[in-house]
């Protein structure tokens, strides 16, 4: 599976691609220069259960912690990931 992320200065998203196909995709809006909010996370009903989803918040911890910034998990689901995994609350705005 591939996680792409396309990003402007205002929003964003990561993208999960498998054969070809949207295995799922979560969106961000930049609040301010140092830290973004996860929005909105969908995962395709032809990959339910195989952990997409979760693929694609880590990409995001992952891209915030390259470039020093912090994550506001809005969405119900990242913010489920960041509540049942403390390893990552080095990203996390507080």
């Amino acid at each position: 599976m591939e996680i792409q992320q396309i990003n402007d200065t205002r929003r964003g998203y990561f993208e999960a691609i498998e054969d070809g196909k949207e295995a799922g995709k979560m969106t961000y809006t930049w609040a301010g220069d140092s830290k973004f909010i996860i929005d909105h996370t969908e995962v395709s009903p032809d990959f339910n259960g195989k952990g997409v989803g979760k693929k694609l918040v880590m990409a995001a911890v992952e891209y915030a912690r390259n470039n020093d910034l912090k994550i506001i998990p809005l969405c119900p689901f990242a913010k489920s990931v960041f509540d049942k995994v403390p390893e990552i609350h080095d990203v996390l705005f507080s």
